[in-house]
């Protein structure tokens, strides 16, 4: 199986997912910025994590290599990891509400992301 991804489909997918997760970020950042400095570790990784995440979208369209939207694919998961770990009611860091608000605009990124990956898989 071929590792290129088809360089006529990775840029328009790779704008769409930047967009589409550009909306995730944009609902997160004002609540994460707003987190009690005493936890700003986790704050810090999942604000690291996030802008990460943008990168790792656009290194998958420009390497052309499936290996690298699997990597993108980790890094949202990862992104979600720390947010249920926020959302926890241990910590309540983020609300309930919050977390599934995020989840979902994280869901829908995944959603196109897995698109573009069976999309590359196949060529």
């Amino acid at each position: 199986m071929s590792e290129s991804v088809h360089p006529d489909h990775s840029p328009k997918a790779a704008l769409a997912v930047a967009e589409r997760y550009a909306g995730a970020v944009n609902y997160l950042y004002p609540l994460l910025i707003n987190v009690s400095h005493k936890h700003r570790i986790v704050r810090d990784r999942l604000l690291s994590a996030l802008f990460d995440q943008d990168r790792l979208i656009y290194e998958a369209a420009k390497s052309g290599q499936i290996s690298r939207l699997y990597v993108a694919d980790a890094g949202l998961a990862h992104i979600k990891s720390l947010l249920r770990f926020m959302a926890d009611p241990a910590r309540k860091l983020v609300s309930r509400r919050q977390c599934e608000v995020a989840s979902v605009h994280l869901a829908e990124t995944g959603a196109m992301l897995g698109t573009w990956i069976r999309h590359a898989q196949k060529r």
